[in-house]
């Protein structure tokens, strides 16, 4: 069970999260005609009174974004004031998560985008490690990643995440923490809601746009860190063969943070991962907001 914040954005106000239900008739519960979002917060180390959130126009920015393919018009900045006012209504005293969501809310049958009504809605819950820090094994999916051509990949779209879930349950049935997915060309794309990374030779590796990722915010973060420590990046093609031989390999997203991955099938991967390490440990470090250098990453708010 899950602890959620005691209150939710809902139908343009705040609400009790308890208060914040749908029809069974809602429109997008039938076709996963939504778009979500997902960040972290964290009460300040160092300030008691205020709270943490990382990358927060980022996050704004993409979930707009994700909304233009529902054809709704929803800016950036609407978003960010929204979550602002919602952490503020909520006042957390743990770490937690936000799921700013938006999605068809009309009552009907017909698939479609066009003369519909939208909503906008927020709810949170308290949330510390969701995977486990120490490493996850992970299966190679028979579910494949869903191509640009027929999807909108480029959006968080929640009826995306049906391939995640078959993909997830798939690995946790058959004794394995998370799936990895490969793209309609067998290259390796992403895990069931995270992006992947391989360091071979020093060197990190990790699929481009191009294999039908997500823009992952982590990912980006992970990249940036990278090439600021001056640890060599490349994105390209990865095989599944590069994975079983790689020198370390590891997840990034929202919910995950940075997490190692220790065995992938029956191959077990070196228990010696100095790149993952370092960048978890920075990554670390810029959300509690001890590092000057990337203060614009980390929005405060006071309570």
């Amino acid at each position: 069970m899950y602890n959620f914040l005691p209150y939710a954005y809902f139908q343009n106000k705040f609400v009790p999260f308890a208060e914040a239900t749908l029809s069974i008739a809602t429109h997008a519960l039938h076709y996963g005609t939504g778009a979500f979002g997902g960040l972290r917060g964290i009460p300040d180390p160092q300030e008691p009174a205020q709270i943490l959130l990382f990358r927060l126009d980022r996050h704004c920015q993409r979930l707009s974004q994700s909304a233009k393919f529902l054809q709704y018009n929803l800016p950036p900045e609407k978003i960010k004031e929204t979550i602002v006012d919602f952490v503020k209504k909520n006042q957390p005293s743990t770490s937690f998560y936000i799921r700013p969501f938006i999605f068809t809310s009309d009552l009907g049958i017909a698939p479609r985008l066009h003369n519909i009504e939208k909503s906008f809605a927020i709810y949170g819950l308290e949330l510390g490690d969701y995977l486990s820090p120490e490493g996850v094994s992970c299966r190679i999916s028979s579910w494949c990643r869903q191509e640009d051509a027929s999807f909108p990949l480029r959006g968080k779209i929640s009826g995306a995440y049906i391939t995640s879930s078959l993909a997830k349950t798939e690995a946790v049935e058959s004794g394995f923490d998370e799936a990895i997915l490969m793209n309609s060309q067998g290259k390796v794309s992403e895990a069931s809601g995270m992006n992947i990374f391989i360091v071979r030779n020093g060197r990190i590796i990790t699929p481009g746009f191009e294999h039908d990722i997500l823009e992952g915010i982590t990912r980006d973060s992970v990249l940036t860190i990278a090439q600021d420590l001056g640890i060599p990046i490349q994105e390209r093609a990865v095989d599944k063969s590069e994975l079983l031989i790689a020198d370390e390999v590891f997840l990034s997203g929202t919910a995950a943070k940075v997490v190692p991955v220790k065995r992938i099938e029956n191959y077990h991967l070196p228990e010696y991962r100095p790149i993952t390490e370092k960048l978890r440990e920075k990554l670390t470090a810029i959300t509690e907001n001890r590092e000057p250098h990337y203060r614009d990453w980390v929005f405060p708010i006071s309570i």
